[in-house]
Formats: C-alpha cells, structure tokens, sequence
C-alpha cells in the first residue's frame, strides 16, 4: 500500500525518537527498535528524515 512521504516525515520529525513513523512504514520491527533506542540514539531520525525528503510522493516502502 502506498505512503505520503510528508506524513510519514512529519512523524519521523515529531515522533521519531519512538519510532512511529516506522510503525506507519509497517517496518514493526524498526520500530520496536527505534521505540528500545530512542531513535537509534538520535542519529537513526536524522538518516531518516534526510532519507525521506527524496522518496516520491507516494512511495511504497
């Protein structure tokens, strides 16, 4: 099922130090890693969200 990029941007932004946006990616399992290391310590958000902002819109992840 396709995704919005900028809805799952705006989670990684906001949320992502939980992992939601990994969650919304149906990714559970990056998620409940993200959830257990805050983010991957921070440095797994930032990948992500440069990441994000070059995946067209919609993107199948």
């Amino acid at each position: 099922m396709a995704k919005s990029k900028w809805v799952s941007f705006f989670l990684c932004l906001f949320l992502g130090y939980m992992g939601i946006h990994k969650f919304y990616e149906e990714r559970i399992l990056l998620g409940i890693l993200y959830l257990c290391t805050g983010g991957l310590f921070g440095v797994g958000v930032i990948i992500d969200l440069i990441v994000l902002i070059f995946k067209p819109n919609p993107y199948y992840p």
